[in-house]
């Protein structure tokens, strides 16, 4: 008997007519026990009309995002370049960028090391996804011990000028989110995101990023997660999303321990109200702003 040749094709709204992109969840498998699969955070991203992009500290989403379309499903993918991943190899990339297609129309997003080893005690209540992570992940930093961007990590920005990505500065510090901007400007790399600038990884204020957000290729992404675990005051909150350019609004959510996505969903509405933002800064934020970043 001949074989039948199954033929599948993707029905995914375009990101476009989605009402909102959230560009920083996180589905299992990864380092710690995730809400959701792929597969099952899509379906609900898609009855709410948005679009999700998938993060996982073990390396790449973007096969579990391309699957995740073939079913019809709003889901692009990332890849993050923590030491299991492969580092600052510019393959890893290349594979993830091939892995992910062509078919979102969206730029891959790449998220340089989340693990860095640097003093922080997460407020989090994390289960670690395997035995073998129960000891942590092999810190990687983008600078050396000059203080300076390593070879590798200028060699990998080269690279990646040329890739349909977005290059995001991972769980950098103030220091090195400063010399990935200028390193940024130099290379005329087109898009760069500040992941969450807010964290005490990272540790940059709304007036730290009113300097950095000159650089028109500067992306800043403000997480939900930051200001949920105190991490953010209110006020330097409000100020980010009230009023800073090219502001990206995310969840940085899918931990068990946190709200869900359509209590997300809900909480956002309650805090753009108390914000007193505009429907269209409200759009901005939540869409605009992130289409453009990743659009190709």
């Amino acid at each position: 008997m001949a074989a039948t040749e199954l033929t599948v094709q993707s029905t995914t709204p375009p990101p476009q007519d989605a009402r909102f992109i959230d560009v920083h969840y996180h589905v299992g498998p990864d380092a710690y026990v995730r809400r959701h699969t792929a597969a099952t955070a899509g379906a609900v991203y898609a009855e709410h009309g948005g679009w999700v992009v998938l993060k996982n500290h073990l390396g790449s989403t973007a096969a579990q995002a391309w699957e995740a379309r073939q079913q019809g499903l709003p889901v692009s993918g990332s890849i993050v370049l923590n030491d299991l991943a492969g580092g600052f190899d510019p393959r890893a990339v290349e594979q993830a960028v091939v892995q992910h297609g062509e078919d979102s129309g969206l730029r891959l997003i790449v998220h340089l090391p989340t693990v860095t080893g640097r003093p922080h005690r997460s407020r989090l209540a994390r289960t670690p996804a395997h035995p073998l992570l129960s000891n942590g992940l092999r810190p990687l930093t983008v600078t050396d011990d000059r203080r300076v961007l390593r070879t590798d990590v200028r060699e990998l920005l080269r690279v990646a000028r040329d890739l349909p990505v977005v290059i995001s500065t991972g769980h950098a510090n103030g220091h090195e989110v400063r010399l990935l901007v200028d390193e940024a400007v130099r290379m005329d790399l087109p898009r760069l995101m500040l992941n969450q600038p807010a964290s005490p990884m990272t540790g940059l204020t709304c007036k730290d990023l009113i300097e950095l957000a000159d650089v028109e290729q500067v992306w800043t992404e403000q997480t939900a997660l930051t200001h949920l675990l105190e991490y953010q005051d209110w006020t330097d909150f409000a100020d980010v999303l009230s009023g800073l350019p090219r502001v990206v609004y995310s969840s940085d959510l899918g931990q068990p321990s946190q709200m869900d996505i359509e209590a997300w969903l809900t909480w956002n509405q309650s805090i753009f109200h108390r914000l007193g933002l505009t429907a269209e800064r409200i759009a901005e934020v939540t869409h605009t702003a992130p289409l453009e970043m990743l659009s190709l």
